[in-house]
């Protein structure tokens, strides 16, 4: 007897190996897992003008990256496609940085307006890196105050969005769609895997979401770099109860050797190239 449907993910056609330069832009779920891959030696910018939920503030957030900057994975992950234009210039803004409601209009973008600002942020990615490998998930975060039938139609706007970017893409081989939305919905679909508003996944979903996305997108290099960050991940959260004594002192040490050996095979290791006085 099943008691759940698994929802079925084939193995990505590309890998992402140790300490990759990862962007995640998008809604606070992109947060989540942004700092899930920062916790693994991930290279990662998250959110780096905060977060974004819809497909003209994802294309904002990539068309302020400066000029030099470029990543070999992006994870773009759509929340809503409601946006607010400023009635007194017609602008969408990002964030409506608390100004009173009645400045703005809400508007509902369109399958087509949606894919085309996923196309114009994919096309400014690979203007700075031609061989970028794109992830595009949809977040599972419900929104309530859409109702939740109008959240469903935002969702299934953004899916089909999706679906019609990785079809009319030439590059399609470099983009590929991750069920985050799905996992959820159709397989965790029980109330225990919600944080307290029964509308944002819990830690717990959010870690099963990240095997899931490992299982999908690591190959063996990688697996095997985390089997060896592991015990030093452990050894760094360890919080002493004599931080003065000499056995501390010696368990630091030992820390500080295993990570000097973890960056001789991995000198982009992010521990490592953030400490400028670390000497590997």
């Amino acid at each position: 007897m099943k008691f759940r449907t698994i929802v079925d993910i084939p193995k990505a056609n590309f890998e992402i190996p140790p300490c990759e330069e990862m962007l995640f832009v998008g809604s606070c779920f992109a947060d989540n897992i942004g700092q899930r891959f920062e916790q693994e030696q991930f290279r990662v910018t998250v959110n780096p003008f905060g977060v974004m939920y819809n497909p003209i503030s994802i294309f904002h957030t990539i068309e302020k990256l400066p000029v030099n900057t470029m990543f070999s994975v992006a994870i773009l992950t759509l929340g809503t496609n409601h946006i607010y234009r400023l009635k007194e210039t017609n602008e969408v803004v990002d964030n409506c940085a608390k100004r009173p409601q009645s400045l703005f209009r809400e508007e509902e973008m369109s399958v087509d307006e949606c894919a085309e600002y996923l196309l114009k942020s994919i096309n400014l990615l690979r203007d700075k890196n031609p061989d970028v490998k794109v992830i595009l998930t949809v977040s599972p975060i419900r929104y309530a105050k859409y109702g939740f039938h109008g959240s469903q139609l935002s969702k299934a706007t953004l899916l089909l969005a999706i679906s019609q970017v990785i079809s009319q893409s030439t590059h399609s081989e470099n983009i590929i769609y991750f069920p985050a939305y799905e996992i959820i919905n159709d397989e965790l679909r029980d109330y225990r895997f919600y944080k307290e508003d029964m509308l944002h996944p819990s830690d717990q979903a959010v870690e099963y979401i990240y095997q899931r996305f490992s299982e999908t997108f690591f190959g063996k290099e990688t697996f095997r770099f985390l089997k060896e960050w592991k015990p030093i991940k452990e050894a760094l959260g360890h919080r002493p109860f004599h931080p003065d004594s000499e056995e501390h002192r010696l368990f630091v040490k030992k820390t500080w050797q295993m990570i000097h050996e973890l960056a001789l095979k991995y000198p982009t290791l992010p521990i490592v190239t953030k400490n400028k006085d670390f000497e590997t």
